[in-house]
């Protein structure tokens, strides 16, 4: 459980002063920024922030490149600092049903491996083979950038499934397999590296808030649409998880309370109207030999119409439950990602009409909804991010700086 909540580990910081480990600390962080920019962030004088990245550049932990930051009107091209590849990586793995990604960025926030592995059997039925399965990928992902685990800082993951504050398992029912597991330990004990563990969609709202269509919005939902449903939430610049860590779980708000039992033990949730599981076992009645959501998508995009009605009503549906969240957090902007988020161009109009119908004229008007930029990767980069300690602090990119 320790490991669990270390934050990532950089060894040769043990070898830097507390001045210098701020400065790091804040490019870690942070990112790539100017010095003006590490002065407000740290908290240090502009003498005291130019002598240590004199000692840092000197040591080759940071780099310096002139005119990479936007130039003040009339003013010099103002450089940006960042931390060099020697001064370590970080690791993002995310496990999903049936799939495992990994991706290694450095402490410049630059993204330099990743990999990926379809499995053949759903990871609840064989959580162990999952995770080495994970180990595998780490290591091959290091090996195409010529590192060692002995570089690492710190290792995020992700699972499908609400992580608690004690970092179990949130909702047993939904990963049942993994119940009496803790992931992250799991993780450690197999890697010799500290691991921290999250919900999938939350690190996958946080990778689009670093990387992708969520750069530049200090507010946004991002919503999972796959086999299951589930919604990551950054609001005022940081995760958001709840009193119990289990924030965002948008798959199961009951949207009929007379409906099916749900496998969360509610009746009625938004997963089985809008889950891949749904949306498939329907399409199958008129495509027995539909395998997937991307096969699913393809016919509707080929005008296949009740692939099409299938994917315009579960837009419909999501906007309703997404109605509900709009009026209790009133966010800038909803990212639909994942799978059924390649639907986003079908998705969009029936989604807004939805919430049309259900949230505040303002509130609705004020959204933006967008397809993630980041697509099946999202949740990899978010754990990159988790990795990095980005999730501890409001975080702000070049473009918000």
């Amino acid at each position: 459980m320790a490991a669990q909540q270390t934050h990532p580990r950089d060894l040769w910081r043990r070898e830097l002063g507390g001045t210098a480990r701020r400065v790091a600390d804040t490019l870690r962080l942070y990112g790539p920024r100017t010095r003006a920019e590490l002065v407000s962030l740290s908290g240090l004088s502009r003498p005291t922030v130019s002598a240590v990245l004199t000692d840092l550049g000197g040591a080759g932990l940071v780099s310096e490149k002139v005119g990479a930051a936007a130039r003040p009107v009339g003013g010099r091209p103002a450089s940006v600092v960042q931390l060099t590849r020697r001064a370590g990586v970080a690791v993002g793995a995310d496990i999903g049903r049936r799939h495992v990604r990994v991706a290694v960025a450095d402490l410049g926030h630059a993204v330099i491996a990743e990999r990926e592995a379809r499995t053949d059997f759903d990871i609840d039925d064989r959580p162990q083979d999952a995770l080495e399965l994970a180990v595998g990928l780490v290591d091959a992902a290091l090996g195409d950038i010529g590192a060692s685990r002995d570089e690492v800082v710190g290792v995020g993951l992700g699972v499908p499934a609400p992580i608690t504050r004690d970092w179990r398992i949130g909702s047993p029912p939904m990963l049942p397999g993994w119940a009496d597991l803790r992931p992250a330990e799991e993780l450690t004990a197999r890697l010799g590296l500290p691991v921290r563990v999250d919900n999938d969609a939350n690190l996958a709202a946080l990778g689009e808030y670093v990387w992708g269509a969520g750069r530049g919005c200090t507010d946004l939902v991002y919503v999972k649409l796959a086999t299951g449903i589930g919604a990551g939430i950054v609001l005022d610049g940081r995760l958001y998880r709840g009193a119990a860590g289990t924030a965002g779980e948008l798959g199961h708000v009951t949207l009929d309370a007379r409906g099916a039992v749900c496998r969360c033990g509610n009746r009625g949730c938004v997963e089985l109207a809008v889950g891949g599981r749904a949306l498939l076992a329907h399409a199958r009645q008129s495509h027995p030999e539909l395998h997937d959501l991307g096969g699913l998508i393809e016919y509707a995009h080929a005008g296949d119409a009740g692939c099409r009605r299938l994917i315009i009503d579960a837009g419909t549906q999501l906007g309703y439950a997404l109605g509900n969240l709009v009026n209790l957090i009133n966010p800038q902007r909803v990212l639909l990602g994942d799978e059924l988020g390649a639907a986003t161009d079908l998705l969009r109009e029936p989604l807004q009409r939805g919430l049309a119908e259900t949230a505040l004229a303002a509130a609705a008007e004020a959204v933006e909804v967008v397809q993630s930029a980041l697509s099946l990767r999202a949740a990899s980069l978010g754990a990159v991010a988790l990795a990095l300690g980005i999730d501890t602090v409001p975080f702000a990119t070049a473009d918000q700086a």
